[in-house]
């Protein structure tokens, strides 16, 4: 039942978080069958925030497909509440069959349908329209999520064949098929529509954070324990480069968890001026993204470079793509051409969720509008949490609590440095805001020296690519 400790409540008059067939009462508290569930409170911040629910316990598997499989939890962070299904239900046995038999190479070590460039022709004989068996599993949200999943797959191999046709006999990619017949383009639409995605490959409910599988159960979510369910290329060889580039996201992901905890308790402490408090959940941020970036180093082991291109063209999107000059006519669902981003590992929650949570200034370029337009790829549990932790830590004032004490400081610049992966100018300017306003920090001179350094290099770097970009 639902205790005083085991809810997270930020209430205010207004909309509470969208969890399918949860009911909520006058207080955005859950009720109804929601009191089955193990939830966590923390303090009412203050009468002006939102209201946010975080997950700390697991509901039992009878309970799991009344929510999202990707509802924020401190146990599994962004990963879905529970392992994704492998298996369909039998009434999309049709679907199985051509998922099996897709593959450049199969399971088996045979050629597949994708490696003898028939699987369009094979797909329009053999797929059925099932848009009326979806009605039968609307209410279970991970049935949804798979059949998302799964028919995604099949859009995305059937759209992208010929190029991929044209790619291995050495031509450009040319044009991709320019219509999704209507016995899959009304399905995925329709589970796309029910589960809160696009219409079309996601990085969270498709490609990658719903398409794993364990090996065997008991060994857990370690690394050499993971699989794919769905593969274009060869992934279903687990020491393939397309298994590697998939399953490295998953296994970072893993430890979202306690990043997810960590911002909760630092957000939590901040409010409470408990400087302790406040650190330790700082902290728990800072050790959560040193695992995720230890992850980050061992991509290229696992994926080769230079194997990514023979698996790629099938995780090309839609929008801005030469395979797709006018988007893509999805029959049956809208003879105006349609038009949608590929996945990709920008979707991921874990970095958005450190930048609102430390308060980054993203600079006003190019790519911070792609990124922005990025959110709405993501899972709605996921984009309304990441927006609640913006809105909260500006307005308790995160970063200005940070620099008030040295020893938060310290820890804040820690947390900044995760970043310097991905180069990011305002980062770098963050850091140095840092110092400066502490006077020095000589305990994080090894941090600051690389970040002086690496930051004159980007410098350089921008300024050569405009001015070759301007010739």
């Amino acid at each position: 039942m639902v205790s005083a400790d085991n809810i997270i409540s930020f209430p205010q008059a207004g909309t509470p978080p969208a969890f399918p067939s949860l009911s909520y009462d006058e207080a955005g508290m859950p009720s109804g069958h929601a009191i089955l569930f193990d939830w966590l409170e923390l303090a009412e911040l203050n009468m002006a925030s939102p209201t946010f629910h975080i997950l700390t316990t697991i509901p039992p598997p009878s309970q799991l497909s009344t929510l999202s499989p990707f509802t924020v939890s401190t146990s599994r962070g962004f990963l879905p509440l529970s392992h994704p299904p492998t298996t369909l239900p039998p009434r999309f046995s049709a679907v199985s069959s051509l998922l099996e038999r897709m593959p450049i190479r199969t399971l088996s070590g045979a050629p597949g349908l994708l490696a003898t460039f028939t699987f369009g022709e094979t797909l329009l004989k053999e797929l059925p329209d099932l848009t009326g068996a979806v009605e039968e599993y609307r209410d279970d949200a991970t049935i949804m999520c798979a059949l998302y999943r799964d028919y995604s797959f099949l859009a995305s191999a059937y759209l992208l064949e010929p190029c991929h046709e044209r790619h291995v006999r050495g031509e450009g990619y040319g044009l991709g098929r320019q219509r999704l017949p209507a016995c899959l383009a009304k399905v995925l639409a329709k589970v796309a529509e029910i589960s809160g995605f696009k219409p079309f490959m996601e990085y969270a409910g498709s490609y990658a954070l719903f398409n794993y599988r364990l090996k065997d159960p008991e060994l857990g979510m370690e690394y050499s324990n993971l699989r794919l369910v769905r593969a274009f290329e060869h992934g279903l060889d687990p020491a393939s480069s397309e298994a590697g580039f998939v399953l490295v996201h998953v296994d970072m992901v893993k430890h979202s968890g306690q990043l997810v905890e960590g911002a909760m308790d630092l957000l939590q402490a901040c409010a409470k001026d408990d400087r302790e408090s406040f650190n330790e959940g700082l902290e728990l941020v800072v050790q959560a993204m040193k695992q995720v970036n230890t992850v980050m180093d061992g991509m290229w082991k696992k994926s080769m470079p230079g194997d990514y291109n023979s698996f790629r063209t099938f995780i090309f999107g839609i929008t801005k793509q030469s395979m797709f000059p006018h988007g893509v006519v999805y029959e049956g669902v809208s003879e105006e051409p349609l038009s949608f981003r590929g996945e990709s590992g920008a979707n991921d929650s874990m970095i958005p969720l450190c930048d609102n949570l430390l308060e980054i200034d993203m600079p006003d370029t190019p790519l911070t509008d792609i990124l922005k337009d990025f959110r709405s790829y993501r899972p709605g549990n996921h984009r309304d949490f990441l927006e609640w932790v913006g809105n909260k830590a500006q307005y308790i004032g995160v970063k200005v609590y940070s620099l008030k004490k040295r020893s938060s400081a310290v820890l804040y610049l820690h947390a900044l440095n995760q970043w310097l992966p991905n180069q990011l100018l305002s980062v770098y300017d963050q850091m140095l805001a840092v110092e400066e306003d502490q006077g020095s920090l000589p305990e994080c001179a090894v941090i600051m020296d690389l970040v002086k350094s690496q930051r004159k290099t980007l410098i350089k770097e921008v300024a050569k690519y405009r001015k070759e970009r301007s010739q």
